[in-house]
């Protein structure tokens, strides 16, 4: 076929009445195919061909037969349609994805959120999960999201709440900062102790359940996530404060060692949260009856 000055795609409808034609034998069962009538199959097919500037068919008194050039296209035009057909079937069989943007504190994400993904993830291949982080102390949260994790004391006006977890506190170190400055046999051996400060779990209540009158520490290591306050521990930096939810995975590696059987409710748990005009729905709903299982599974642990 010649080249073409003008590189214009043809349009499906001359394509379809050509492929009708060459495979019917005529113009005439190729409209009734397409509902045209067997002039406007030719013109179709007479403005295909002066796109490619080809002659497709010999017209003739028994009708139209294709031409060498006629035969060779139409083996390109039903690879391309074929391939059309394909993608279409294609489309209709993926299931459309569902877009679910959770906020998360970092530690919960790191902690809880991601160990545990897999199991969702395999459950709802059909949520397309966007994870992102807030800042709970500086109470910075990205927004446009469908659910939040947050920790506080639960009192979040206009949202939805469901509380997570019921966490006790308690004390823990690393082993090796036991072995340095231990023995911890007693609560007021931590007089003696470094010990981490976190604003979103202070050291007070721990101390009144413990029969001691200290106050709140004002020295030592400060720090606002209660990740950091716990890798701080990990690395011998001091004697934190701890929560199942968060520490489970040090304690069990034995990375972290609780210390006495002291053991104070904290003042903050995690909720999940959603805006009370939107109702949970699909992947969102999911998702929160999953997180709820993930943290129950932690507490029985």
């Amino acid at each position: 076929m010649r080249g073409t000055r003008e590189q214009r795609l043809p349009s499906l409808a001359a394509i379809q009445a050509f492929e009708a034609a060459a495979r019917l034998g005529g113009f005439e069962p190729a409209g009734a195919e397409l509902g045209v009538t067997a002039s406007a199959i030719g013109k179709r097919i007479g403005t295909l061909e002066a796109q490619l500037d080809t002659v497709l068919f010999v017209r003739g008194r028994r009708g139209a037969t294709l031409t060498p050039a006629g035969r060779e296209y139409l083996e390109q035009v039903r690879s391309a349609l074929g391939q059309l057909s394909a993608a279409a079937l294609k489309a209709r069989a993926e299931p459309p994805t569902e877009l679910l943007r959770v906020v998360s504190t970092p530690t919960f994400a790191r902690q809880v959120l991601i160990p545990y993904l897999p199991e969702f993830t395999d459950r709802h291949p059909q949520v397309d999960l966007e994870i992102l982080f807030s800042v709970p102390y500086l109470e910075i949260a990205p927004p446009n999201a469908d659910l939040w994790i947050r920790f506080g004391n639960g009192q979040y006006p206009g949202l939805h709440v469901q509380q997570l977890t019921d966490d006790e506190v308690f004390a823990v170190c690393s082993p090796g900062y036991q072995k340095r400055h231990g023995p911890f046999e007693r609560p007021g051996d931590l007089a003696r102790a470094a010990l981490l400060r976190c604003p979103m779990e202070p050291w007070r209540p721990w101390f009144d359940r413990a029969g001691l009158g200290w106050p709140e520490p004002t020295k030592g290591v400060w720090l606002v996530d209660l990740g950091m306050v716990l890798a701080a521990a990990h690395a011998g930096q001091g004697v934190a404060l701890g929560r199942k939810t968060l520490a489970a995975e040090w304690l069990n590696e034995g990375k972290l060692v609780r210390l006495f059987d002291v053991t104070s409710r904290g003042e903050f748990q995690y909720y999940l949260c959603h805006e009370q005009r939107r109702p949970l729905q699909g992947g969102a709903r999911a998702f929160a009856d999953w997180i709820a299982g993930v943290c129950a599974h932690i507490a029985r642990r």
